[in-house]
């Protein structure tokens, strides 16, 4: 996931406290707002209809936020990570994972100085509203393709990872365009910054999601133990 400049000019994950312009950290904000209030409904509904989901949130939470705190090292000083919302995605769908990621960023921002609060409607969009709604239409297009739901699972981490990323650049280069090439040279030079890392990132984010949710089919060995959306995937 791209990220916003320090005070010593090294980048950090996520867009950093301070770094966006207060008329687009409200923007993104207002705009996550409505996405956040469903999923909300949508979680207290699925935790009604299943008890159980409580423990799925309670994973799909500790991998999102273990995956995003994972820091690595990228060019020019900058850093990348998983963004880990693709398992929850799977499991739970993509509706609650904005109230899931919201809890884990704003745990990140207040206890690793990692984002921001004023930038945390930015963040939330790219990474708890974007990527798990990608990575949900990747999914179920792969799974009509007939792929296995483990293959798939893993394609849909891929693609949250990157869709992650990319809408990332398009809030920095929406905040930040360049003089003489605009919006569009600010997008490609926030990309191109990142690329060499986020690429191979997302790819391994990928397999290890694969391995994770191959692990919770046969773990719930029938249909009927499974979670409500791993078992619909399962069956197709």
């Amino acid at each position: 996931m791209l990220t916003g400049r320090d005070e010593g000019g090294r980048e950090r994950m996520h867009i950093s406290e301070g770094f966006l312009p207060i008329g687009h950290a409200l923007a993104w904000s207002a705009v996550s707002a409505p996405f956040v209030v469903h999923g909300g409904r949508r979680l207290a509904r699925q935790v009604e209809e299943q008890p159980e989901a409580r423990l799925l949130l309670g994973a799909a939470g500790a991998v999102t936020f273990l995956f995003s705190a994972l820091k690595l090292p990228s060019v020019a000083g900058s850093s990348s990570h998983p963004t880990g919302t693709a398992l929850g995605t799977v499991l739970l769908g993509p509706s609650g994972m904005s109230v899931l990621v919201g809890i884990v960023l704003l745990f990140q921002a207040l206890l690793l100085a990692h984002g921001g609060l004023t930038t945390l409607g930015a963040n939330l969009f790219a990474m708890g509203i974007a990527g798990p709604w990608l990575a949900a239409g990747a999914f179920e297009v792969q799974r009509r393709l007939g792929l296995s739901t483990g293959i798939a699972a893993g394609g849909a981490a891929i693609v949250a990872n990157l869709g992650t990323y990319l809408v990332t650049a398009i809030q920095l280069a929406l905040a930040f365009p360049k003089p003489a090439t605009g919006i569009q040279g600010s997008f490609v030079t926030f990309v191109g910054i990142f690329a060499w890392t986020q690429v191979p990132l997302a790819i391994l984010e990928g397999i290890v999601t694969t391995i994770i949710v191959r692990h919770l089919l046969a773990r719930w060995g029938s249909v009927g133990e499974r979670p409500l959306l791993l078992s619909q995937a399962a069956s197709k």
